[in-house]
């Protein structure tokens, strides 16, 4: 094996370290929908009191998304997105130190969260979806997590194939990165994630990831004790 690489990110009033310690991602859903906590936070009172709960239980990072990306899953408004998690994020942001990500492809969603209190954005469409996300990234130099996805939530699970899964993810991820460089976001603040759950079968899932995953910071998500999920 080769010898772990560490990335330090600082930014703001945040400083993270990658590669020491595995960094843990509380997931907080203010959604009705997701497949692992769909309704149950979807006020800002229990919202804002899981935040809390999951910062108490270690969390590295809190993670705030207002739609729903498991499989087959309907989009929201922006408008709608903007209510359900800025309230939440306001509130935890004055009264939490660790960072707070927003889970959202959508830039407006994004620009009303940093406003909020949030730190990193979370695009599970790596900035493709809509094409203003890298002009937020890149204007409030926060890091941005890229990740990849055959499809959209509501299509991604429908037979997903591929010709090689590695070459495929690794060329995705690449791609990506660079054009987020060129939309003026700076390397030092990319993370990537490989998708684990989004357009891949189980046997997909089942994949080792770290062949060629060592040359740039990453996560994949666990949340709690399920292995694989979707928010």
């Amino acid at each position: 094996m080769g010898v772990r690489r560490i990335y330090k990110f600082s930014w703001g009033k945040h400083n993270l370290e990658l590669g020491v310690n595995t960094c843990i991602m509380g997931i907080l859903n203010v959604t009705a929908d997701s497949f692992s906590d769909g309704g149950h936070y979807f006020t800002v009172e229990t919202a804002v009191a899981q935040g809390k709960k999951l910062v108490e239980d270690g969390a590295d990072i809190l993670d705030i998304g207002g739609e729903s990306t498991r499989p087959f899953s309907d989009a929201v408004s922006a408008e709608e997105e903007i209510r359900r998690v800025v309230p939440v994020i306001e509130e935890l942001a004055s009264c939490i130190s660790i960072p707070i990500s927003i889970d959202t492809t959508k830039a407006k969603v994004a620009k009303r969260a940093i406003q909020a209190g949030a730190a990193i954005i979370n695009d599970v469409g790596s900035l493709w979806l809509d094409s203003a996300m890298a002009d937020v990234a890149a204007e409030n130099e926060v890091p941005v997590v890229l990740m990849h996805m055959l499809g959209t939530p509501k299509t991604m699970q429908i037979s997903p194939v591929y010709g090689d899964l590695i070459g495929e993810i690794r060329a995705f991820l690449k791609n990506a990165i660079a054009n987020a460089e060129k939309r003026g976001i700076s390397r030092s603040k990319v993370i990537v994630d490989p998708g684990i759950g989004f357009g891949k079968t189980v046997e997909h899932n089942l994949t080792r990831f770290n062949s060629f995953m060592n040359s740039i910071p990453w996560m994949h998500l666990i949340l709690r004790d399920l292995h694989e999920n979707h928010s």
